[in-house]
């Protein structure tokens, strides 16, 4: 049996689909995934390619019984193995149905591959270079789930895990001294109200003996609580087995009887002595107990209001999304249509060449893409050396599709493979907002009217993100290069990786795990962990005064004008002298009084007290009504000492510093 650990499988996560809502039996048969082995090819005319159509053929000629395995070919020396199973209620016509659509699928996708199989809902077809028979095999796998959850949670999760465990203590018991080459195969109903029942079903491929049966329907209970938590249905679908729950008769009640077992190279197994069925039993029992163990660690852990409330520490990710984390996305979203494939993402990138390459951090890269509908794509790529990890991937994933701004990016999706992880963005002509005001010959394509309203924007962005959306969201990384732009230049805030939840009392949390680009962290943010909505206004601030400027705020360090640029706005702001910190290019085309009011704003939102700054409502409304007053602003951050970093390094584009006074 295959070792197993839920966090390091390579998991293909597939969103049930609208069809497992309606009855048991289409009129076709219904494709839930397939997967060709890229790794090993035979060449046309091989031996290999003359048997694996032989075995085929046996496939689609003996359709007519419920399940068939074999090793076939005329020529011994490449030999090929192979099997299918129909599911354990189904008629023969669908089973023969099945059968036929399966090899159809086979030899249109994988026809090259040694290594390949085909779930449908009705059956599975499977064939390898290896004998697998009497092998637990749990690799390909996936998971399905229903996005409507259950009422009680708690209380149906404890049914359906009791339920999988009582149906497969029976199926042992039916099993015991059945032999290979014998339908395994289980149902089980159990009510949960006197209007609602669960029903329950199990399933192992003939070639595995009791016990084997036993080890792979206990790995697939045990992904339950990752998979299909609080689900009203799911199923975890391995290539020995596969277990599946809903809240309707998804399969037929009165069960067909086993047929006589189809033609096999495997030897019976003989019977099971009553010390392994008690030593299955107990098996059983203690896993029962873990699956509650972790499933009431997983629940607690997720009913924290947030993580930032509390000493965040790093979660690193070993690249693999697992089930818990795939559903997890998928049940938050509430959205089927997000997920890409990965061979869609791959064509539209020219499988990810240099020549399309937009930008590149480290986090990882980002490609320019073309659909097949023509509608151009931004693919971000993460690396797997990445410190934006798996936590990271899905809190981006969860908070920019369930917020929607025209001064925000649009994600149009994501994509899973291994240890792949892609989103897919809106693309932005335009790219960001820093290689315009920090590149010189970018620069003078900027006017004064054009950066208003990008600094219109952001502020609208995160005017949004702080109170007007049913969130309430703190970014903790704005910098220009996290402000896209698109053909129009409008400005739409990206990244939020590293964003953060605020509950509708909550307004300032503390952390030790200090995130964002030295520059543009608040003073409090980067000293004492301390982040509010403040540290964004602070950021935006920083934002204003550099496009103003054209001067980076960490480029400006120990200048001969000032330590920080902002120390330098406010000298100049209090020698009366504030139109010499404007770029020549904008003073070409710049309202004086506008933009004396926009350096006003920026000196407003960095000041070093966060009580001191305005909230974003406010700044909003000084940057749309010149008549409203603005009051005097306090000397901002880091202007009136000297500092020092220390241990400072760079990560994801991200600054990690420890900023001490002098």
């Amino acid at each position: 049996m295959t070792s197993f650990n839920p966090f390091s499988l390579p998991i293909i996560f597939l969103s049930m689909l609208s069809f497992l809502s309606l009855t048991a039996h289409a009129a076709d048969p219904v494709l839930l995934n397939t997967v060709c082995e890229n790794s090993t090819y035979s060449a046309n005319n091989s031996i290999y390619q003359s048997n694996l159509k032989s075995l085929l053929s046996s496939f689609s000629s003996n359709a007519n019984i419920e399940f068939f395995f074999t090793n076939s070919g005329p020529d011994t020396s490449d030999p090929v193995y192979g099997l299918f199973d129909c599911r354990g209620d189904v008629t023969r016509q669908v089973c023969r149905d099945c059968v036929e659509a399966g090899v159809k699928e086979l030899t249109s996708k994988c026809s090259r591959e040694k290594i390949a199989i085909t779930w449908y809902d009705e059956c599975v077809l499977r064939y390898s270079i290896r004998s697998f028979f009497s092998t637990v095999d749990e690799r390909p796998m996936f998971g399905l789930l229903n996005t409507q959850n259950v009422t009680d949670q708690d209380k149906f999760n404890q049914l359906l895990n009791a339920s999988m465990i009582e149906l497969l203590i029976e199926l042992a018991k039916e099993t015991s001294e059945v032999p290979i080459g014998i339908k395994k195969f289980g149902t089980k109903e159990v009510n949960i109200s006197a209007f609602q029942t669960l029903y329950s079903l199990v399933q192992c491929t003939p070639d595995l003996s009791s016990t084997g049966c036993n080890d792979c329907l206990r790995d697939a209970i045990k992904l339950l609580p990752w998979c299909c938590s609080g689900k009203q249905g799911g199923r975890v679908v391995f290539p020995s087995c596969n277990i599946r729950y809903e809240l309707y008769p998804f399969y037929t009640m009165a069960a067909i009887a086993p047929m006589p077992p189809g033609p096999h190279p495997a030897k019976g197994e003989g019977k099971i002595s009553p010390v392994i069925i008690i030593a299955i039993v107990v098996t059983i029992a203690a896993s029962v107990v873990l699956v509650i163990l972790a499933y009431c660690f997983l629940r607690r852990r997720a009913r924290k209001k947030s993580d930032a409330i509390n000493e965040e520490s790093p979660k690193q990710s070993d690249g693999l999304l697992n089930c818990h984390a795939a559903s997890e996305i998928s049940a938050d979203l509430a959205v089927e249509s997000l997920q890409f494939d990965f061979v869609t993402i791959e064509a539209a990138t020219n499988k990810f060449s240099d020549e399309n390459k937009i930008g590149e951090g480290g986090f990882g890269k980002v490609y320019k893409g073309v659909l097949l509908d023509g509608k151009e794509v931004a693919v971000k790529r993460f690396s797997s050396k990445s410190l934006q990890g798996l936590e990271e991937f899905k809190n981006e994933i969860i908070l920019i599709a369930k917020l929607q701004h025209r001064n925000l990016v649009r994600l149009l999706g994501f994509g899973i493979e291994g240890e792949e992880k892609l989103l897919v963005y809106e693309f932005m002509p335009n790219k960001s907002l820093d290689i315009f005001i920090f590149d010189s010959k970018r620069r003078p394509l900027l006017d004064w009217k054009t950066c208003y309203n990008i600094i219109s924007g952001i502020a609208r962005g995160l005017l949004y993100l702080h109170e007007d959306s049913r969130l309430k969201i703190i970014h903790r990384d704005l910098k220009p290069s996290n402000v896209l732009l698109d053909h129009d230049m409008v400005a739409k805030i990206s990244d939020f990786g590293m964003a953060r939840i605020f509950y509708e009392k909550q307004n300032i949390a503390n952390t030790k795990r200090i995130v964002g680009t030295y520059g543009y962290m608040a003073p409090e943010y980067a000293m004492e962990g301390v982040f509010s909505v403040k540290s964004d206004v602070f950021s935006f601030g920083v934002i204003l005064l550099e496009i103003i400027n054209g001067k980076k705020n960490s480029g400006f360090y120990l200048t001969k004008h000032a330590q920080t640029l902002l120390a330098y706005a406010w000298r100049l702001w209090c020698e009366d002298k504030v139109l010499e910190f404007v770029d020549n290019f904008l003073m070409e085309s710049c309202s004086t009084l506008e933009i004396v009011s926009c350096i006003h704003i920026g000196l407003l939102c960095v000041q070093e007290d966060p009580q001191d700054r305005p909230n974003m409502s406010t700044v909003v409304a000084l940057l749309e009504n010149e008549s409203i007053a603005l009051p005097k602003p306090r000397h901002p951050a880091f202007s009136v000492a000297k500092f020092i970093q220390m241990d400072e390094y760079s990560v994801n584009e991200l600054s990690f510093s420890s900023i001490v006074p002098q």
